[in-house]
């Protein structure tokens, strides 16, 4: 029975149910949906686009759960459908259909199961089924069958082909290379591994686990005490591993944008999840490479090669959805994005055409773990095979064995069904799930795995490879009940994690995964015979029965045979009068250009333990070296990573691209103090090619020997990577696009003080010098530049490292300058050149400039000194004298350049040529790009706008007398005994807000119980002994139906929830705050302004985008308990948030103002909010709604930008409305009763 909703616009929502709803459901669905009627008819005349009908969405999920979690049962899917003009409307084939009316059938679809298949012709097979077996694969497979004496199923040969591509099983890798007729002595994989073999270091585990694990120190762990019932947070000391990993999604990517890089990013943080028993992913990373978007309509430098009939996406829509997708995702999840990078390439010399037409797509991250928990357990014949997660549809099929070959060699429905859906919330509540048992004294998992390449099989097969084990596919979750046994094994359907249990540890997870709404099945049996089988015994099918030995397969290890050819580019053609003319254009170049528009839609702060990311000085532009995360919330030990590449150097001279890409990693890196200097530093090596193409192997073989050796001679190690080797898009016309082989680094280490890290700000202080220090001990080089690349140019000279050693040294001594904190800005040269580099250290400023002379440096020709990409970099000294003293003693050549001055310019001189360039103009040609692609994703008004104003909204902080040190609140973070204040948090599933808001809580000195929205459903928790609830932030039910609508049902239409809440409500003893999420629903449910006869509403950001910033906000005169004391104040803080416009239906003196945006116009204003209204405070002033994060941004660490002369203080005013919410409850409590003890029987 489906059932139509008409919604606000042309929306109409289908409701597919077991019966008709009832009277009273109807009236809580026309509530959810915002509607006003109900069709009353069994279809919907005209044309829509919606869903396809065997793909049941993550919005379904979601909504059908809401639905669920207010009371009304027998709801199996909801979707939305958008109404169109006529049937040539545009929509994406991969996700949605064109629909020419809605009837009961939409949801209906017309096939059964089909049975197991026992396949004949294992050849026929594999080509119909685009399983790309090797020859050598499939003789084996048949080799196997006539061993086993019986035809194997297409279960079997669907999975081994998953398991063992080479998307899995990395045989390139693996394999042995023939280079102009001579075996070489090692692999690939053997080269990468040599580096922690010779250089071990800090690693704890390396190349046998989803991720790489460094030693960290002991760090504070901030927890409750129990994670099955509403417990109270405690700290406990624990000794840390460092997590390290970085995946790339490609040809997802390059087929369906949104999904592959939404579900590149989610597969990513998995691993970092199943690290040894379980661990904690804290930031991400984000690298995109893509063929020229020509946003503009082609610039000079596009204009050169025709735009291709591209096979699924243009370049710049994957820009833009590949980008929204990784957001999506890590905003959703609750993962801050910190650190990235953006490159765009075509150029067609020697008879190839090379392009990222297939797309990188890097998704990458850093994170936590407990040493204790640092390595999985060995499998117990009777431990419990346990799956949590969602259900199982059609999607990714043979996502594994299409990733690799060369895109377009397929039939289109082959790669578009390898694609995966990302469901961000799920994997949130997954995770919560898992992090309660990691968090444990005594971690009960036993080992763990995600789910990714190779669905059920892989993830399994892997848990139970050194044991066996039975798997009951009835016990598997089906969303698509005409899936094969083969299509349940083995799709790919995404937030899916299996874990091995004692049995009798299962019980207290299957407590807790009910508590966060995490599904969990126990689906099969360890049984120590070295066999893996998957059975049915509804059907008495046995799809997959097979010893682990013949499954992971022993065929003949892959040999590549191939010869070196010598392929040259020609020299670079230039005029030094175009010097100016050459830097706006490389200032346009996407690898160079402004990245606004890709930093002001992704979450920058979430989980409060940020103290560095993209963004740097007063005007917050993405112009940073490094991202560094808080390990704890103490402020001190922390983790950084950067990134570097160097494709178009690779493409002359393949090892120097390594050297390079490694050298860039370093030297952005270079600038958080690491804990043992250079050799704190581990790398992850993530290796794109276009193999099985002439010399493409033998220049792959090169380009990984250059690596490693140079990792070696460093002292440092790669213990993590991934390959994707079959970088080719093939066209329907027989034209071939080549990606140019491409390695991204990414480089981590500890951080000894995550308040003394460098940025690329200048201080505007005239008697301080600029220092240039070379590190490549090599000629100036112009090939592989920015600037070549602007001139249609590869070049065919190109920048080395001739003296590694000295590269080292280098390292080391700035480290120790930095740690001595002599060192008061820097930046590295990269793209495009050192004139860059100096530019982008004045860009986010708003006054002073630079007085440079580069005559000592002793180049003449002057583009060659501005433009090439030499290794090297800019340091700003205050002590001249004492730094270069400090060089000289260390054998360090350098060079001092220059000064800054009070002129708005960057005067260069050179062997008695004076270059003048005038910042602010370069700077908004640099930013151009940035409003060229924002145009696509705010509209053009909103995207104009933040171009023109992005220069008229910096940072401005008055804090009148606040002290900022711990003392002057009466707080300390060294606390460990109960205040007898208590408050909660309140969290539902989705939110990600809640350690940071329970931590600054405790640090007030409240004692912070953590109470989920199961807890107060069941009556589990009343609240009657809490003074403060918070609602915290983040994406409720992934923000389906509206920002809180489907929390706020779990409140309106659950008794007891309902109960609790309005009882909290009625009691004078007590305040309420919602952040984000939790403003919304304080909106939702008018808790604020509940005289007013029209409430105000919180509705999408005008730019119709997620808004990440840290930015300005004014207190005005207010009543707040919270925020009184801070009235005149004008701080900084970070919103991050898509539905936060304030919309207040009355006049503006109507409404208790609690915090307002410092400027009208956007961004500063990100959302558009009536009156600039950040927010608002009830009649009595105790219970606040605001957007902004004030959670995530107490300490200076965590703010974007903090003056200069206040950056040493403890905590930022935002303690302080913490400190008066605690204040307030002493002094008002009628009642003092104490918190109970952990694990009281009051919660059990």
């Amino acid at each position: 029975m489906i059932t139509f909703f008409k919604t606000a616009g042309k929306k109409i929502i289908a409701v597919g149910s077991q019966s008709r709803p009832g009277k009273k459901d109807v009236e809580k669905l026309l509530w959810l949906f915002g509607s006003k009627e109900i069709t009353g008819e069994k279809s919907v005349a005209g044309w829509f686009v919606g869903p396809r009908k065997e793909m049941v969405t993550p919005w379904s999920t979601n909504a059908v759960e809401i639905t669920r979690n207010m009371g009304i049962a027998g709801i199996t899917r909801i979707e939305e459908f958008t109404k169109v003009a006529k049937s040539e409307a545009e929509y994406d084939p991969m996700l949605q259909a064109l629909y020419h009316g809605l009837g009961q059938d939409i949801f209906t679809i017309e096939r059964k199961p089909d049975p197991v298949i026992l396949i004949d012709d294992i050849r026929e097979y594999n080509q119909r089924e685009g399983l790309a077996l090797s020859d050598e694969e499939i003789s084996y497979l048949e080799e196997l069958s006539a061993r086993l004496k019986r035809k194997l199923t297409d279960s079997e040969v669907f999975g081994f082909s998953q398991v063992n591509s080479e998307h899995c099983r990395h045989k390139i890798f693996n394999g042995i290379f023939v280079i102009d007729g001579k075996e070489m002595d090692s692999t690939l994989f053997q080269m990468i591994k040599n580096t922690t073999h010779l250089n071990r270091n800090l690693v704890v585990s390396a190349y046998r686990d989803n991720c790489a694990f460094l030693r960290g120190p002991v760090i504070e762990q901030f927890a409750p005490a129990r994670q099955d019932i509403p417990d109270y947070f405690i700290i406990r000391n624990v000794e840390s591993v460092l997590s390290l990993k970085a995946e790339t999604h490609n040809f997802p990517t390059t087929v369906e944008p949104f999904n592959g890089a939404s579900t590149g990013t989610g597969g990513e943080i998995r691993d970092r999840m199943a690290g040894g028993k379980g661990s904690f992913p804290v930031a991400g990373t984000a690298v995109y490479m893509t063929s020229y978007p020509r946003p503009d309509g082609g610039r000079p430098w596009e204009k050169t090669i025709p735009e291709r009939a591209w096979l699924y996406q243009t370049p710049s829509d994957i820009l833009i959805k590949a980008s929204n997708g990784a957001s999506d995702f890590g905003n959703k999840f609750g993962q801050p994005l910190i650190c990235g990078s953006l490159l765009t390439f075509e150029h067609q010399e020697n008879g190839r055409m090379l392009g990222y037409d297939k797309v990188i797509m890097l998704a990458g991250g850093i994170g936590t773990g407990k040493k204790n928990s640092s390595k999985k357990g060995k499998p117990e014949k009777g431990d419990l095979i346990i799956l949590l997660g969602g259900d199982n549809y059609r999607i990714g099929m043979g996502g594994g064995a299409v990733s690799s070959v060369d895109t377009g060699q397929y039939d289109t429905s082959i790669e578009l069904n390898a694609v995966q859906r990302a469901n961000p919330e799920m994997q949130k509540r997954v995770y919560n799930a898992i992090r309660a048992l990691a968090e444990m004294d005594n971690n009960p998992v036993v080992s763990i795995h995600d789910h990714g390449a190779g669905g059920h099989l892989n993830c399994l097969s892997e848990l139970v490879e050194e044991t066996g084990g039975t798997i009951d596919i009835s016990k598997l979750p089906v969303g698509d009940p005409t899936l094969s046994a083969k299509e349940i094994i083995g799709n790919e359907s995404q937030e899916r994690m299996g874990l091995i249990l004692r049995k009798k540890d299962t019980p207290l997870l299957e407590k807790i995964a009910a508590r966060e709404r995490a599904p969990f099945y126990i689906i099969g049996t360890v049984t120590g015979d070295q066999y893996l089988t998957f059975h049915n015994p509804e059907t008495g099918e046995k799809p997959i029965s097979l010893d682990l030995d013949s499954l992971f397969g022993k065929p003949p290890r892959t040999v590549i045979s191939d010869i070196k050819t010598s392929e040259s580019f020609k020299k670079i053609d230039y005029k030094p009068s175009g010097l100016h003319k050459y830097l706006e254009m490389v200032l346009q170049l996407e690898e160079v250009a402004c990245k606004d528009w890709l930093t002001n839609k992704v979450d920058r702060s979430v989980t409060g333990r940020i103290a560095r990311q993209q963004c740097a000085g007063p005007l917050q532009l993405p112009l940073n070296n490094v991202g560094v995360v808080a390990l704890d919330y103490r402020g001190r030990s922390g983790m950084a990573t950067s990134i570097g590449h160097a494709p178009a150097a690779g493409l002359i001279n393949p090892a120097a691209g390594s050297v390079l890409s490694i050298a860039e990693a370093l030297t952005n890196i270079i600038w958080a103090p690491l804990r043992n200097g250079l050799k704190g530093v581990s790398l992850s090596a993530n290796w794109m090619w276009p193999c099985k193409n002439k010399g493409e192997d033998a220049r792959l073989y090169e380009a990984v020997e250059a690596a490693s050796g140079f990792a070696i001679e460093l002292g440092i190690n790669i213990p993590t990577g991934k390959d994707s080797l079959s970088m080719t898009q093939k066209y329907p016309d027989g034209t071939v696009v080549y990606s140019p082989g491409t390695v991204i680094i990414s480089a981590a280490a500890e951080v000894t003080d995550i308040r003394s890290v460098v940025e690329p700000v200048i201080v505007p202080e005239p008697y301080t010098s600029l220092l240039y220090i070379d590190m490549s001990s090599y000629k100036a080089c112009l090939g592989g530049s920015c600037l070549a690349q602007v001139l249609n140019f590869v070049g065919d000279d190109v920048p080395q490292i001739k003296n590694f050693s000295y590269f080292r040294e280098v390292f080391n001594t700035v480290q120790d300058l930095v740690k001595e904190g002599k060192i008061l800005s820097g930046h590295d040269i990269s793209a495009g050149g050192m004139i860059v580099t100096l530019l982008e250290m004045c860009f986010s400023n708003i006054s002073g400039g630079l007085s440079l002379d580069f005559t000592a440096v002793g180049e003449k020709d002057i583009i060659r000194l501005l433009f090439s990409q030499n290794p090297g970099i800019i340091i700003q000294v205050k002590d001249e004298i004492e730094v270069t003293e400090i060089l000289s003693e260390r054998g360090i050549s350098y060079f001092s350049i220059g000064h800054p001055v009070s002129e708005r310019k960057i005067s260069v001189k050179n062997l008695g040529q004076v270059y003048e360039f005038d910042i602010d103009h370069l700077r908004n040609i640099w930013f151009r790009t940035s409003y060229l692609l924002d145009r696509r994703q705010s509209g053009e008004r909103h995207a104009a706008e933040r171009y023109r104003n992005y220069i008229k909204h910096p940072l401005n902080f008055r804090t009148g007398g606040f002290k900022g040190t711990f003392k002057s609140l009466g707080i300390t973070p060294a606390r460990r005994r109960k205040s007898g204040i208590s408050a909660a948090i309140i969290r539902e599933k989705g939110v990600n807000g809640d350690r940071e808001m329970a931590y600054a809580l405790w640090l007030a000195g409240f004692d912070v119980r953590d109470v989920h929205m199961t807890d107060l459903i069941s009556g589990r928790e009343t609240l009657e002994d809490i003074n403060m609830i918070v609602f915290v932030g983040g994406f409720s039910n992934s923000d389906v139906l509206g920002s809180a609508k489907g929390w706020a049902g779990a409140f309106l239409y659950n008794e007891k929830a309902r109960k609790s809440l309005e009882n909290f409500y009625r009691r004078r003893d007590t305040l309420s705050l919602g952040v984000c999420n939790g403003c919304q629903l304080m909106a939702e449910l008018d808790l604020i302004c509940p005289d007013h006869n029209k409430k105000p509403r919180l509705e999408r950001n005008g730019s119709g985008k997620f808004e990440s910033s840290f930015l300005g906000v004014i207190i005005p005169e207010n009543n707040s308990v919270m925020l009184g004391s801070l009235s005149g104040m004008e701080l900084g803080i970070w919103v991050a948030h898509g539905e936060g416009r304030f919309v207040l239906p009355g006049n503006e003196e109507n409404y208790r103002i609690a915090m307002k945006y410092s400027h009208h116009t956007y961004p500063a204003n990100p959302n558009d909010s009536d009156y600039d209204v950040a927010g608002i405070v009830s009649d009595d002033g105790r219970h606040l709604a605001i957007m902004p994060h004030l959670e995530r941004a107490f300490f200076p660490w965590q703010c974007g930008y903090y003056p200069e002369q206040k950056r040493n203080d403890e905590v930022t005013p935002w303690m302080e409305a913490f400190v008066n919410a605690r204040r307030w409850i002493e002094k008002n409590v009628t009642a003092r009763v104490k918190s109970p003890g952990h694990g009281s029987k009051k919660h059990g």
